[in-house]
């Protein structure tokens, strides 16, 4: 038992687990839109995934289909999600526009925003949220503030 690590080796303090209307489709839709490998996929008898694990850049992303009887639900079924997976790739322009060739929605145009990233916005085919983006300048804590105090003011 010393010899097994509590966090395994490739996993993250903290790793994404969505839930995906036909989970075995959104594997697809990441491999193409974002470059995704799958390394592991375990189905319930009537081929349903259970559980599956892809890689997208250095990150795990566990991906699960609807269990309604579980109270798993996608955002489609819930209609949204107030989460958005955050994506650093070294070309935002690149992957934001192999995601809408994809399939993925446009919901806030690539732009180069006031922190210091390309930054943009997508929803993917099964209702979740990402945000597309490549450092591109650093800011100082003063300029964000300044930036931060003329966004929201008047």
């Amino acid at each position: 038992m010393a010899d097994i690590k509590p966090v395994p080796e490739g996993m993250h303090t903290i790793t994404p687990h969505i839930v995906c209307k036909d989970a075995a489709r959104a594997i697809d839709f990441y491999r193409r839109a974002f470059g995704a490998i799958e390394i592991a996929r375990q189905a319930t008898p009537d081929g349903r995934i259970l559980h599956a694990m892809i890689q997208i850049g250095t990150s795990p992303l566990m991906i699960v289909d609807e269990f309604p009887d579980w109270q798993c639900l996608g955002p489609q079924s819930l209609k949204g999600s107030p989460v958005t997976l955050h994506l650093y790739v070294e070309d935002a322009d690149a992957v934001f526009a192999r995601a809408k060739e994809a399939g993925a929605r446009e919901t806030m145009a690539l732009a180069d925003a006031f922190w210091g990233d390309r930054y943009g916005k997508l929803e993917d085919p099964f209702g979740h949220s990402w945000s597309v983006a490549t450092h591109v300048r650093d800011v100082t804590p003063e300029e964000m503030a300044s930036a931060v105090k003329n966004m929201f003011s008047g």
